[in-house]
């Protein structure tokens, strides 16, 4: 069942994941100031471990006098659907290194919207434009933007969701499995280790 403190009738955008920092939740913070100007009921809910990022990340909130920003700190996974659930949009702005983006396919997998960097592991599961927005990565600008057009258009919220769903659906996790090996064996074989162990370059698929 949904968290009934955020289901208020506020427009609810969720990130998920470790407060590191190429999770991107920086961006996210500087993208909020202007869409909590354009849309005052709208709130993030931040959802994941870590605590020395946060600290910061609470300062700057404090710091501009964001409302409605709410760090929930760790969620077992058996949680998680529940926050998935209370989300209007889910937010995803890391800046790289990201192999796969199971976590959009969770968010999908329940009917929501996506607002994501446009880097590999992403734009390999959503199309932009369709199960939701692709912004350039580290652009807190183009991240407001997007998020901005999602907030205000319920039923593009509705289309882009609900063709996440269909999309979801089709992977399979022995698909999602096969996808995430064979992007690690990609950079296994292109890295130093296989002069090392050659056995390794023969086994990437």
């Amino acid at each position: 069942s949904p968290i009934d403190e955020f289901c208020d009738g506020k427009l609810n955008i969720l990130f998920v994941g470790r407060l590191e920092k190429r999770k991107g939740l920086n961006y996210l913070l500087e993208a909020y100031k202007r869409v909590k100007r354009q849309i005052p009921n709208s709130r993030l809910i931040i959802v994941g471990p870590g605590t020395r990022l946060r600290k910061k990340y609470e300062k700057h909130v404090n710091h501009n006098s964001l409302k409605d920003v709410v760090f929930v700190g760790y969620v077992s996974y058996d949680e998680l659907p529940r926050y998935y659930k209370i989300a209007d949009i889910f937010c995803a702005p890391a800046t790289g290194r990201e192999s796969f983006g199971i976590i959009l396919l969770e968010a999908m997998a329940v009917g929501k919207p996506i607002v994501a960097s446009n880097i590999d592991g992403y734009a390999s599961v959503v199309a932009d434009g369709a199960e939701g927005l692709l912004v350039p990565p580290k652009d807190g600008e183009r991240l407001a933007q997007a998020v901005i057009s999602l907030l205000s258009d319920e039923s593009l919220r509705q289309q882009m969701g609900d063709r996440g769903r269909v999309k979801a659906q089709n992977y399979g996790w022995e698909h999602v499995a096969q996808r995430v090996l064979n992007y690690y064996m990609r950079i296994i074989s292109q890295s130093p280790w296989n002069k090392r162990f050659p056995e390794l370059e023969a086994t990437s698929v």
